[in-house]
């Protein structure tokens, strides 16, 4: 049995579970049967623990028990959410994945891309590309910017892309569940946009209900992909009688976003997975990081820049949903392409078997 520690964002996102789901169903695809995974937070900024990311207790701890380790997949770098302690990064001795992490810029009050203030510095992301057995860098954004640190970084996409194929692995939903319409949100004041577009999303919001009542949608919820979207969502009670829908359980999210009639999405971990299972899907962008990975798997002609459309986002957002949005119709051009790309996703995972168990032979250790 092989032990693999993922150090990986926790916190309160269920979007990052999402990303988990996939990556577990992929390892155990690539072993043919279960492997242990060992979870650590990337950071203790918003976990009650010492132990996190690569610090000297987890690095001990995984020198112990663990047979590799894969760091993401996340928005690590970009908020420099992954703890590192050279000293221990040095020590570590399993083979080494960074798996499916992003660094983008963000919009700033000015409209301009610049970087967040509390982006991972190079000399953190130098350190741990230099350790690295295999790097994957989640979209072309952050590979260009890697790459240049260290030139083995390679583009690994997100694991989302693959979620359909284990659709089966998902619980039906209650016997009287009516999933509905879900508009996935954020919570304004969390969005990196200037304030003038932050000022506005409630009557974004407000524009897309009264679009997809109008398109025939009897049920429309608001999904929210983390506890702190709850006091935002709650106001749609009041102003468009829409209920909202929170759950931190992975399975229950996947399930509504599979069995939705449509996914209007803020979040980029509510689009990958609905357009996965198929199910139409309007798809909102607001930072570089999810226009690279959008335009990298070829979505870009179906996405609705927030910031670039400017105060014709409302129009396009209510005209993209009175079309019906993205189908699975609309996906048969890129399915090629995605298989194509979860393809090369389990070849570097072979790979990383491969490095895994050349550890265990050095050890002199059977499998």
């Amino acid at each position: 049995m092989y032990t693999i520690a993922n150090i990986r964002p926790l916190g309160y996102n269920v979007g990052n579970h999402a990303i988990n789901f996939a990556l577990r169903h992929m390892l155990y695809e690539t072993f043919g049967r279960l492997v242990s995974v060992i979870e650590y937070p990337a950071t203790s900024k918003h976990e009650s623990t010492t132990k996190a990311g690569l610090s000297a207790g987890t690095v001990h701890e995984i020198n112990r028990f663990a047979d590799g380790v894969i760091v993401g997949g996340g928005n690590l770098y970009e908020n420099d959410e992954i703890a590192v302690d050279p000293r221990a990064l040095a020590a570590l001795q399993p083979p080494l994945m960074l798996f499916s992490n992003s660094r983008g810029r963000i919009y700033d009050r000015h409209g301009n891309l610049s970087d967040r203030s509390d982006v991972i510095p190079d000399s953190k992301l130098a350190t741990l590309l230099g350790r690295a057995d295999i790097s994957l860098s989640r979209d072309t954004a952050t590979h260009d910017y890697l790459s240049k640190i260290d030139a083995r970084d390679q583009l690994g996409w997100c694991p989302t892309i693959n979620m359909n194929r284990y659709a089966g692995n998902l619980p039906s939903l209650p016997e009287n569940e009516d999933a509905g319409a879900l508009i996935s949100v954020r919570t304004p004041g969390l969005m990196n946009v200037p304030y003038w577009f932050q000022s506005r999303i409630q009557l974004d919001i407000e524009r897309a209900i009264d679009a997809l009542r109008a398109a025939g949608h009897k049920r429309i919820r608001i999904l929210c992909n983390d506890s702190r979207d709850l006091d935002f969502a709650t106001a749609f009670r009041y102003t468009k009688q829409v209920d909202s829908v929170y759950t931190n359980d992975v399975y229950q999210y996947l399930s509504l976003l599979k069995s939705a009639s449509m996914v209007v999405s803020y979040r980029l971990h509510a689009t990958l997975p609905a357009i996965s299972f198929g199910t139409p899907t309007v798809n909102i962008v607001y930072d570089e990081r999810a226009m690279s990975l959008f335009n990298d798997l070829g979505l870009t002609p179906a996405t609705l820049n927030m910031v670039e459309l400017g105060t014709g986002f409302s129009d396009a957002l209510a005209t993209a949903i009175s079309k019906g949005g993205y189908t699975a119709q609309d996906h048969v051009g890129l399915a090629a392409d995605w298989t194509a790309k979860g393809a090369e996703q389990f070849t570097q995972f072979a790979r990383f078997k491969d490095m895994m168990q050349q550890y265990l032979e050095r050890a002199g250790r059977g499998v």
